[in-house]
Order: structure tokens, then C-alpha cells, then sequence
């Protein structure tokens, strides 16, 4: 399977299955998902099916690593069998050819001739297989695909030129029948390649994730088991460089764990106590006791798998436009090359003369760079965006974000971090800071656990204050020392952490976008805490680059008026809007749309569903807990704000590169195939133009892995 019609082939075979409701093939994993009534159908009979049309299938087995690199060694030998011919080849045709412009001889020229028979021959043999295989596989099934014409071409040209070199004749074709194989070779062995790694993009991840984890039993015995019969709850030791096997949460120890597979962000992140880690990632500093959440196929690696598999068995409309036209190109190569034969034929050159300007037709119009137009840019793009941390899960997302001009956030947990963090920590006693982190230590709320981190900062070594009891709604309360919390000391009065009120301090509200908390003192004395919901670390950096590029700005928030209102002065947005709901932020992107404004809507994944749907295209940041219900087309990871304009640049450069290979695909078949039908073109110079603008479109594609972008106007 190598091409659109092969895809189209198949999906269409299955769709005329009774109870398929569903088949969607991946191209670049070779795999193809059925959804089917199990009453109607089964398995056996989908099978079959495919077997029928010349597509042998088996229910899906993960392949492994040693059988991945088997087929890279197979398909190298190949290559390089066919590079050795073409050479060899290619340096008798150079003296055969400067031998008829002197005084070669006829025997000498003929010798020359079955030299070049005897090392192309068995090479076109063994080189060709894939392509042979392939067509065979497509003739039986009655279908045409892109290596029928190429396995015609190569046959012929051999063909003819054993005829020819039998009848002492001045001209074969052996160079152009192993030069043609071995640049297809090439082509498909970057093209292979690339697929490869976007596939393993995904997949790979899954192959990071830790084969044994030392499981802690109850007693306190270790033992060394498989990470597959992990089950969540288990509690599990990682040493420093080891990877965890599944994701949990920290109950002991202090370390840094390396999670760019994941969220993109190179620099480790400290964790202790209560941190979240997942499957995958490295431990870096020292040993942890993990308490997991999930294992196996429930991982946050393992969805991400599925998410971006899901994606790829997606069809964008540049894709879909590729693969039509691949389609229909196929059956017209046949016509182009019999047509080109007759022709020939009627005007009286002979039939030498006519197969010979059929064969070159035959060869220069294989639809390769049609067919590699397109999913070679959108599997370069998508692997590239894995790498940053950014997950496409729709296949018509990177179409959609190219062509958005307007730009509209969220506040909480978008264009801020929706972690409120302690401010002025320098003015707060440290015993306050210090006491107050004690009650809340065994809280999940977000200012507890802000309180937490701030006094971890500040060097306290936080430990968990004994009679706290939490009052809903409130707060924290403690008596100390386990007493009752109605009973006091001389003097003195139970500890509170909570709202002013609780506390007994009058103000109840921040009058900027700050947040207050109050902490009691057993004198009765009562200490403020502010708390702020920082914004990501490169908002305005972010908000300024897109407004350059020329993208129009809004954000639209739930918050109070004063919070948004600062929000949007510190990240340099004009247009803002506060107090708006879920509905109020589908109603003003339904109005922007009127107007004839593309929204990209970046928004909290859960909370924004409705507005995220409503765009013309859709971001998220997400974490773990959040990234497989989230509605948005594309998802992003890590603190920062960068990884939006990296998908934007991916999205408009990806386009711009579908162009571009569309306009060298077509741009060659207007020049060249003419040429081959008046003659002009022999099947070795059609060998070569064919192979490299299937090479050319692979290797402009290729370039958006590592070239540097700018997001521009």
C-alpha cells in the first residue's frame, strides 16, 4: 500500500462489505480501522476481502522493533543492488555512446550491450520487487495503482532492450530500466522513512514508557515486575534514569523528572510529595515512591497514541484533493501511453520507435508526486509539532489554522496558568507562611497547594499540622495538638486558614485582580495572603508577535471585570470582554464569524466546548486530566505560549508546501509528458525526471522538519 488509490482502493472495497458503517486506512502506520455491525460481518469475511482485492491482512499485531529494522535492511539491500547496477550500467552506456560518435565496433558494441543485460537483469529482479509485488497484487484485485505503470515501464524497457540487444541493435534501454528503479527507490525509501518516524511520533512514545517497575508490596518486599500488570493504586520505586512505567502520583521523595516527550518543555521539573508524573517520562535525581493512577493503554502516553493515530486516519481537503487526482490519473497513464503507441503506429515510425516513446509516457506520467504531495507535508508537520508538545488531532486542523485571522483567548488556565500563586511572599513573617503551609498540607485546594509551594521555596520543610479539620465553603481550622477544636489554649484561639470572614478580617474581596486569604494566629491576630493568577511566562512576548503577524486579538472571560481588565493590560490585549459565560463567548464568536473573521479559539478544553466547536479552528492547552475529553482540534502542552505560534508558522508553511508540491507535480507533467509523446523524451531521461520530482516533492517536505520558520503577515 503506497498511494491514495491503494487507500481509496481498500475503503471502498470494505465499504461495500454488508454491516461496515466505517473504513478509514492510515497510510503511514499500513493499517486500516473498521467499524462494522459484529451480526452483519465479521472479521474473517473483512479479511478476505482485502485478500480479494490484493491487499493479504491480518488483525492487528504490533510489530516489533526487530521486525521494523528487518524491513529497512530488506529494503536498503535493494537500494543499494540497484545504485551498483545503475552505475555499472550507466558507465557501459557512456562508451557505447561515445563508441558510436568514433570507431566502436559492432561485436564490441554488442558485448558491451549483454555486459549491461547480465548486471541489470537480475538486479531489475531483485530491486523491482516491491513495485512487481505490489502491481500484481493490484492487477488481481482488478484495480490500477502507481506501481502498475512503473512495473510496466521497467518490464517493457528490459524487454525491449533484450529484443534489441539479440537484433545487434544500437539502442537499449537497460540504464533506463535500473536508473528508473533505483531513484523510485529512493524516493520511497525518504518517503518510507519519514512515515516511519511520524508514525513512531506516536507510537515510539509508547516504546519510552518503562518495560518493569519495582513494585513495593505491603510488607515491604520488592519485586521486579512486568509494567503491562501494573493496575492502578500500586506503589511503585523508579531510581534516578529510570523511566516511569505509569502514571501517579509522588507519596515519597524528591527528584526532577525530564518530560519533553510529553509537554515539549526540555528543563526538568522538580517533583516531590503530591507532584503528578507520567508514564514515560524520566526520573532524573533520585529514587520516588509513586502511588499510580493508571497503567498500560490508560496512560496519558497511551492516549496520546490513540489521538494521533486517530488523527492521521483523517482526510484534509488537500488530501482529499490528492488522492482524487491520483485516482483518476492512474487509469489515464494507460491511455496516454496506448494512445502515444498508436500514434506512432499510425504515422508510420515502426513499432520500435512507437513502444519506445510509449514506454517513456508510461514511465514520466506515474502519478508519484501527485500522490506524495500532500501526506508528505502533513506527516512532516505533524512530527515536527510532536516534538513541541503540540498533538493534532484533526487531519483538517493544520488546514483550518492556516487560514485563521482572528485570535480569541480565555483568561483562566489559557492566556493565564489557572494556578494562582502567592505574591509578596517577601512582606509575609516566615512563621506565618511557615504555620499556615502546615494546616494546608493535606488540602487538594489550589491557594492550599499555592501556599505549599511558596513555603517549600522559601526553604521551610513543610510538614502537616495535626487537628486540622476543613470547614465547607470556609476554610481550615486547628486546635493543635489533636484538641478539640472548641477548646482553647490560655489565651488563645483555634488556627484558621481561609476566607477573610472565616478569619474575622472585614475585606472579603481584592479590589485589583488579586485574590485574599486569611491565616489566624493563635493570639488572634490575622495575616493576609494575596494571591494572583499569573499569566503564562511569555503572554504579552506571545500577544505581541501575533498581533505583528496580523492576527486581531480578543480575549473573553468569565472572571470579574478588574481581574480580566489586568490580565489584558499585562498581555497587551485591546479587545476584552469580562463576566461573559459559555454562552456569551459562542454568541460573540457567531458575531465575529458574521463579519468574515476565521477565529482561532484558544480555550480551556472542557470549559470552552461550545466556543471551541464554534471557530474555524481550535487550540487547547491541556494537561493530563483534561487531554482526551478536550474539543479542540489541536492541543499543547507545557506553561508557555510559544508552542501556538510554532503551530501557526507549521500550519502556514504546510500549506504553502502542499502548493508548492502540487505546482511541481503538475508543473512536471505539463512540460515533460508532451515532450514523451512527440518523441522528444527517451525512457531514460523520463526515468530520471519522474524520480526526481517524486523526489523533490519528498524533499520539500522533508525541509519542514527542521526548517526555521518566522510567523509573519
Amino acid at each position: 500500500m503506497y498511494c491514495g488509490t491503494c487507500m481509496v482502493s481498500i475503503e471502498d472495497a470494505l465499504a461495500k462489505v454488508p454491516g461496515v458503517t466505517r473504513a478509514r486506512v492510515n497510510l503511514t502506520t499500513k493499517r486500516v480501522s473498521v467499524t462494522y455491525d459484529p451480526s452483519r460481518t465479521s472479521t474473517e469475511r473483512l479479511i478476505e476481502t482485502l485478500d480479494g482485492i490484493g491487499f493479504p491482512a491480518a488483525e492487528l499485531i504490533e510489530s516489533s522493533a526487530a521486525e521494523a529494522d528487518a524491513r529497512d535492511r530488506d529494503f536498503l539491500k535493494r537500494l543499494g543492488v540497484a545504485g551498483f547496477a545503475a552505475a555499472n550500467v550507466m558507465l557501459l552506456s557512456v562508451s557505447v555512446w561515445a563508441g558510436v560518435a568514433g570507431d566502436m565496433t559492432e561485436s564490441v558494441r554488442s558485448m558491451f550491450h549483454w555486459l549491461s543485460a547480465l548486471i541489470a537483469l537480475p538486479a531489475i529482479a531483485y530491486s523491482g520487487q516491491p513495485f512487481f509485488r505490489s502491481a500484481l497484487q493490484a492487477l488481481r484485485g482488478r484495480r490500477l495503482n502507481m506501481d502498475v505503470p512503473i512495473s510496466l515501464g521497467v518490464v517493457l524497457a528490459a524487454t525491449m532492450s533484450v529484443l534489441q540487444t539479440t537484433r545487434g541493435s544500437d539502442q537499449v534501454y537497460f540504464d533506463a530500466a535500473i536508473t528508473l528503479l533505483f531513484f523510485l527507490l529512493i524516493g520511497r525509501y525518504l518517503d518510507q522513512s519519514m512515515r516511519t518516524r511520524a508514525a513512531g511520533a506516536a507510537a515510539n512514545l509508547l516504546g519510552l514508557k518503562a518495560t518493569t517497575a519495582t513494585v513495593l508490596d505491603d510488607d515491604g518486599t520488592t519485586q521486579r515486575l512486568s509494567a503491562r500488570s501494573l493496575k492502578a493504586g500500586d506503589r511503585i520505586l523508579v531510581a534516578a534514569g529510570e523511566r516511569f512505567a505509569a502514571d501517579g502520583v509522588v507519596e515519597d521523595g524528591t527528584s526532577e523528572v525530564e518530560e519533553s516527550l510529553i509537554t515539549g518543555e526540555s528543563v526538568p521539573r522538580r517533583i516531590s510529595r503530591g507532584a503528578t508524573i507520567y508514564a514515560g517520562t524520566l526520573n532524573g535525581a533520585g529514587a520516588v515512591i509513586v502511588r499510580t493512577t493508571a497503567a498500560d493503554q490508560s496512560t496519558l502516553l497511551a492516549e496520546i497514541a490513540r489521538l494521533m493515530d486517530a488523527a492521521e486516519q483523517g482526510r484534509g481537503r488537500y488530501v482529499r484533493l490528492a488522492d482524487r487526482a491520483a485516482r483518476l490519473y492512474a487509469p489515464a497513464v494507460h491511455i496516454l501511453s496506448a494512445a502515444t503507441f498508436a500514434g506512432w503506429m499510425v504515422l508510420g515510425h515502426g513499432w520500435e520507435a512507437a513502444l519506445t516513446a510509449a514506454i517513456a509516457v508510461l514511465i514520466i506520467t506515474c502519478p508519484c508526486a501527485l500522490a506524495l504531495a500532500v501526506p508528505a507535508v502533513q506527516v512532516a508537520a505533524t512530527s515536527r509539532l510532536m516534538r513541541q508538545g503540540v498533538i493534532v488531532k484533526t487531519a483538517d486542523g493544520l488546514e483550518r489554522l492556516a487560514d485563521a485571522d482572528t485570535i480569541v483567548f480565555d483568561k483562566t488556565g489559557t492566556l493565564s496558568l489557572g494556578e494562582p500563586e502567592l505574591i509578596d511572599t517577601e512582606t509575609i513573617p516566615p512563621d506565618a507562611l511557615s504555620r499556615a503551609a502546615a494546616l494546608a498540607a493535606n488540602s487538594r485546594h489550589p491557594y492550599s497547594r499555592a501556599l505549599v509551594r511558596a513555603a517549600t521555596a522559601r526553604g521551610f520543610d513543610v510538614v502537616a499540622a495535626d487537628g486540622v479539620r476543613e470547614v465547607p465553603g470556609l476554610g481550615l481550622e486547628c486546635s493543635g495538638a489533636g484538641k478539640p477544636v472548641s477548646a482553647t489554649l490560655a489565651g488563645h484561639v483555634p488556627e484558621r486558614l481561609g476566607a477573610p470572614s472565616f478569619v474575622g478580617r472585614a475585606t472579603t474581596t481584592a479590589d485589583d485582580d488579586t485574590s485574599i486569604l486569611g491565616y489566624r494566629r493563635p493570639d488572634g491576630e490575622v495575616v493576609t495572603f494575596r494571591f494572583a493568577d499569573t499569566l503564562r511566562p511569555d503572554a504579552r512576548e506571545i500577544v505581541s508577535t501575533l498581533k505583528d503577524a496580523g492576527y486581531a486579538v480578543h480575549l473573553l472571560s468569565g472572571d470579574r471585570a478588574s481581574a480580566v481588565a489586568a490580565a489584558a493590560d499585562k498581555a497587551g490585549i485591546d479587545d476584552f470582554a469580562s463576566e461573559i459565560g459559555p454562552a456569551g463567548k459562542l454568541r460573540r464568536i457567531e458575531e465575529l464569524t458574521r463579519t468574515g473573521a476565521k477565529v482561532l479559539m484558544i480555550g480551556d478544553g472542557l470549559n470552552d466546548a461550545p466556543a471551541l466547536a464554534a471557530g474555524h479552528a481550535s487550540m487547547s492547552p491541556a494537561n493530563a486530566a483534561d487531554i482526551s475529553q478536550t474539543a479542540a482540534d489541536t492541543i499543547f502542552q507545557g506553561q508557555k505560549l510559544r508552542p501556538i505560534v510554532e503551530t501557526l508558522s507549521v500550519a502556514r508553511a504546510s500549506q504553502r508546501m502542499a502548493l508548492q508540491n502540487f505546482a511541481i507535480a503538475l508543473g512536471y507533467n505539463l512540460v515533460f509528458v508532451p515532450l514523451a509523446m512527440l518523441g522528444h523524451v527517451t525512457p531514460l531521461v523520463a526515468a530520471i525526471a519522474m524520480s526526481a520530482s517524486s523526489i523533490a516533492v519528498t524533499g520539500n517536505a522533508i525541509r519542514l522538519k527542521s526548517k526555521r520558520l518566522e510567523l509573519r503577515r
